[in-house]
């Protein structure tokens, strides 16, 4: 049952996420890396805010230390990019986060990351499942947390600092130090207030802080910043005064940005913003990744500046072997994960919003007047989004129509092609396109259409829905 999908391995806790279940994926990579020789490169392991995080991040920690493996453990919560970030400076092959990211709150999940600070990919997802596959309860071999904290195969570390300074030499501090911005930041009870408040205020930033401390139920909203969830972040940002709203998911990997007007920010336009000031205001080069349903003014922008874009499925671990294959600038995805070169090579909602706030600092500009001056060279485009559920009984059929009968509505749009790379995309010759995927992190079908306004996008969405019948 136990099953990796395109953000780790996720399942209701007390159904799936239990004790027995962490137990067997920890003695699966401890089996992996005592065949791979990777054991002495150690294990860095850390957790979130979510109910039973850290006590899972005891229980995996126990095998691995059992197994004769030493575990740097993160006795604290963290964002999800301080253990990748640490799992590159040590060097370690393997590291983990106990994290379920932006899920409900009823959900809880390991990220499982390779050498370089990297989300698994494929091969080494199926290699754990293969392992849990072969294991019973009586394989699982466990020492008790603190005997192995005595005997040195746990040790306690805090890295913060080290992530802190990192993305404080990235950033331009001393344009954010004249700048003097106000801050509003929302973590929706997760991990990002410690890292990101600490970057802002070494920038002399006025900040202020919403939706912070133990909330197991996240405030009763999903963990997931978007325009719905954080209604609270907008309207204080315009009613208050402040510069820039910040929004990021449960584990910190992924932001939501309001502007100095209370609008919601999409995470393409995030992007957007970001890949033109670092090509446009600072001069920087490279290419752009992105993944299979996020916004091709991308593209426009660096065909502009003579730089590629490349399209790659849905999941992290694609944008960062594309970004590394090709040595590009930046890689993003809609959902509101992206990272640049020179950072870790995973998602991170603390740098992305440290390096946002550069951006206002630097240009002197609003955000919504950066929005204008990009869609005035390259023109607007609105991309409109549907998450659809279904019974357990539904997919099967779902599957066979999308994939192997392959069936499309009758567009009015001609087609220009279809991609069944990831889901099935169809490219309009217009420019526009239109995917629908199923979630490799919830039981969804994700539903995604850009198009030249917001109703023509919705428009599309909606037919792709009602030929679905969901």
């Amino acid at each position: 049952m136990i099953k990796f999908g395109t953000g780790g391995w996720r399942s209701f806790i007390g159904e799936e996420f239990t004790q027995a279940n962490v137990r067997l994926v920890a003695q699966a990579v401890a089996n992996i890396m005592i065949n791979e020789n990777a054991v002495d490169k150690g294990f860095v392991i850390g957790y979130d805010r979510r109910f039973l995080s850290d006590k899972a991040a005891t229980w995996f920690a126990e095998v691995l230390a059992a197994n004769g493996i030493t575990v740097s453990f993160i006795n604290r919560f963290v964002p999800t990019p301080i253990v990748m970030f640490q799992c590159n400076k040590m060097g370690c092959i393997y590291s983990a986060c106990i994290t379920a990211s932006h899920n409900p709150a009823d959900y809880n999940g390991i990220k499982v990351f390779i050498e370089g600070g990297r989300d698994a990919d494929e091969i080494i997802t199926e290699k754990i499942e293969t392992q849990i596959a072969g294991l019973t309860a009586s394989d699982v071999k466990r020492v008790e947390f603190e005997d192995a904290i005595g005997t040195g195969k746990v040790v306690i570390i805090n890295p913060m600092n080290d992530f802190v300074d990192s993305v404080i030499n990235f950033i331009d501090i001393e344009a954010i130090k004249k700048a003097n911005l106000r801050v509003l930041i929302d973590p929706m009870f997760g991990v990002a207030k410690n890292a990101l408040q600490t970057v802002l205020i070494n920038g002399r930033c006025d900040v202020d802080v919403i939706n912070d401390g133990e909330n197991p139920s996240f405030g009763g909203l999903m963990p997931s910043p978007n325009a719905a969830t954080l209604y609270r972040l907008k309207h204080l940002v315009a009613a208050e005064g402040y510069d820039i709203g910040i929004g990021t998911d449960g584990d910190a990997d992924r932001l939501g940005i309001i502007d100095e007007k209370g609008n919601f920010i999409h995470p393409n336009e995030v992007l957007m913003l970001l890949y033109y000031y670092l090509l446009e205001y600072k001069g920087w080069k490279g290419s752009v990744v992105r993944n299979i349903a996020t916004t091709h003014l991308l593209d426009k922008i660096a065909a502009d500046h003579g730089e590629k874009s490349f399209e790659v499925p849905v999941g992290f671990k694609h944008i960062s072997s594309q970004m590394e294959a090709d040595d590009s600038l930046i890689g993003g995805e809609s959902s509101g994960g992206l990272t640049i070169r020179g950072h870790i090579k995973g998602k991170d909602g603390v740098f992305a919003s440290s390096l946002l706030v550069e951006l206002i600092s630097v240009t002197g500009k609003k955000l919504s007047e950066m929005l204008d001056e990009i869609y005035a060279r390259y023109g607007y485009a609105y991309t409109a989004e549907g998450d659809c559920t279904f019974k357990p009984a539904q997919k099967d059929t779902l599957y066979n129509k999308i994939y192997v009968e392959k069936i499309l509505p009758e567009f009015e749009y001609e087609v220009e092609k279809v991609s069944y790379e990831d889901g099935a995309k169809v490219y309009f010759k217009n420019g526009g396109w239109v995917i629908a995927r199923f979630s490799g992190t919830e039981p969804l079908l994700r539903i995604f259409s850009e198009m030249e306004d917001k109703p023509t996008a919705e428009k599309i969405v909606a037919q792709m829905k009602a030929f679905l019948a969901l």
